[in-house]
């Protein structure tokens, strides 16, 4: 029987002795804080600009995480390839052969890459923040304004739990090639456009990455959009249950089938 430590430390080695899930994280960091600074020095040229409702709702703190939309597909790469890699390339048999008991190794390398994720979104969320921030100017805030520093933390868990929860996906489906097919089109394509269309958007707010993202919001209604039936901490409580939901799932798919 493989002790916790020992799997763990054995994940740990799988994901910093393989050179893509360390690109897809540095990835994720330079994207999500050039896009993110980048757009507020727009914002802040073109603040004038902007409608009425807009500027009366600008939240200079949501604004910072605007590359968060394009970052977040770097999270998604990188724990769909920590499990599909498993498979793709045969290592899942050697994997469960050596740990045979199937909730140990799956919660052990959830365990390892999440932290891994968590880590590098807060980091990723911080930067993102105070570079933003700079060349807001004075249309910028601090973490020491009210709600500054949850939100900034839940930039952070939010990039975590979408790497976990790309995890949990990867593990149902057991293919790289798949999981990526439905979940990139996803959350860039379809959640994004669903959220803009009126017959849509009651449902579409329930998606995780849509009540998710609210936890960054520090302004109800940021930038004039359309208000949620719940606050920043209940949607990252709806996002917490999809991870949940996933992570069950895979642990069902990675139990009852063959490797």
């Amino acid at each position: 029987m493989a002790s916790v430590p020992a799997v763990l430390t054995s994940e740990w080695t799988k994901i910093r002795s393989v050179s893509s899930t360390t690109w897809t994280l540095i990835s994720a960091f330079v994207v999500t804080v050039a896009m993110g600074t980048a757009l507020s020095a727009l914002l802040n040229a073109q603040f004038n600009d902007l409608s009425e409702a807009e500027q009366a709702t600008f939240d200079p703190t949501f604004v910072s995480f605007s590359g968060t939309v394009l970052g977040q597909l770097a999270m998604v790469v990188f724990g769909v390839l920590v499990v599909g890699t498993e498979y793709s390339s045969g290592m899942i048999r050697t994997s469960l052969a050596a740990v045979p008991q199937r909730a140990t190794f799956l919660f052990g390398k959830i365990t390892v890459a999440g932290a891994l994720a968590l880590i590098v979104g807060l980091l990723t969320s911080f930067v993102s923040f105070f570079l933003s921030q700079a060349v807001l100017g004075d249309r910028g805030t601090d973490l020491g304004a009210e709600n500054v520093l949850r939100a900034v933390v839940g930039g952070g868990l939010y990039m975590g739990l979408i790497a976990i929860f790309s995890m949990g996906v990867a593990a149902m489906l057991r293919s790289s090639m798949l999981s990526l097919g439905i979940l990139m089109p996803f959350f860039f394509l379809v959640s994004q456009i669903l959220a803009a269309v009126p017959v849509a958007k009651t449902v579409a707010r329930y998606f995780p990455d849509q009540a998710g993202s609210k936890i960054m919001q520090v302004v109800p209604d940021a930038m004039n959009s359309d208000p949620a039936p719940y606050g920043p901490w209940g949607g990252l409580g709806i996002m917490a249950l999809w991870v949940v939901a996933a992570v069950l799932g895979g642990f069902l798919v990675l139990k009852n089938r063959d490797a």
